[in-house]
């Protein structure tokens, strides 16, 4: 019967390859095309700068699973996103997280949480960052913001989801910033009348990827800051804790390194109120399985094999 290969070659197999780059480098491809995880920088954590001023939640990196990427069979720089740098306690908006490329994909880093000056929404990325709250004594700041876009500039499939809108009535909560999410699920939004529901200003959920081997959540969105009630916390997926107002103040904390999370909001106490800076990305490539034969067949070989049905 036909060989499909051929006559007296040997076939070796090259098993799939994974490679990881936790910071910036150089990938040398062996296939044709390759897959790639490409997540970006998350945002910072806001600051507002009045009493009682809550900054909003910094927005997660893109989240891209992208596959047949064209290799250009050389060298290809890969960039890894850095995360966004926190806000001060005197207040800002947080810094957007950086973007992560490789090839043709690019993710787009995260928007920074909404801070001061006058409870401005959050900045919009890969995911959107939260709107901040300004004081709920000055009714001009006191209604329903207006909430940041996530997946701009949009991918398809989206690359994130929209940061959380502040409150409009009750407790002091900004909005959580956005997370790469699923399902339809977003960033958390600003606080409803009751101050005691749970989840009030909580950063949006991540998403999973098996990339790395493990199935891994990545790019959660950063928890809003508050007053009034418990903690926000950050999306699953390694997003940083949203401060609180009190007395002492407490920080927002920071995204997960490598996940893309966005950073939790800050308070003005001073001393303590800074926000939480965005987590770096990542990027995990795949490439196939593929096979080589141990030399290459001589052409009069070829035409022989052919002659008698033995070549495929």
């Amino acid at each position: 019967m036909p060989r499909l290969i051929g006559a007296a070659q040997a076939v070796a197999t090259t098993a799939a390859l994974t490679s990881t780059f936790n910071s910036s480098g150089t990938f040398n491809p062996v296939t044709a095309t390759f897959d790639a995880l490409v997540i970006a920088g998350g945002g910072g954590g806001g600051v507002e700068n009045v009493s009682v001023g809550v900054g909003g939640g910094g927005g997660a990196g893109g989240f891209r699973e992208v596959e047949d990427i064209p290799s250009p069979g050389s060298p290809t720089p890969v960039t890894v996103g850095a995360g966004g740098a926190g806000a001060a306690d005197s207040g800002a908006v947080g810094s957007n997280g950086a973007n992560s490329v490789v090839g043709t994909a690019t993710s787009t880093g995260g928007g920074g949480g909404g801070g001061a000056p006058g409870g401005r929404a959050g900045n919009p990325g890969g995911s959107g960052g939260g709107t901040a709250l300004h004081n709920q004594w000055a009714p001009t700041y006191n209604d329903a913001g207006t909430p940041t876009n996530g997946n701009t500039p949009p991918t398809s499939p989206s690359q994130g989801n929209p940061g959380g809108n502040r409150m409009s009535t009750g407790a002091n909560v900004s909005g959580g910033g956005g997370g790469a999410g699923g399902a339809g699920v977003i960033g958390g939004t600003g606080g409803p009348a009751n101050p005691g529901v749970s989840g009030v200003g909580t950063g949006g959920n991540g998403a999973p990827s098996t990339y790395s081997g493990s199935d891994v959540t990545y790019a959660g969105g950063g928890g809003a800051a508050a007053q009034g009630i418990p903690q926000p916390q950050g999306g699953p997926g390694g997003g940083g804790n949203g401060g609180l107002y009190n007395p002492t103040g407490t920080n927002g904390t920071a995204g997960a390194t490598n996940k893309g999370s966005g950073g939790g909001g800050g308070t003005n106490n001073s001393g303590a109120g800074a926000s939480g800076a965005g987590g770096s990305g990542v990027v995990i490539i795949k490439e196939p399985a593929f096979n080589t034969a141990s030399s290459c067949w001589d052409l009069r070989q070829v035409f022989r094999q052919i002659q008698a049905d033995d070549w495929a």
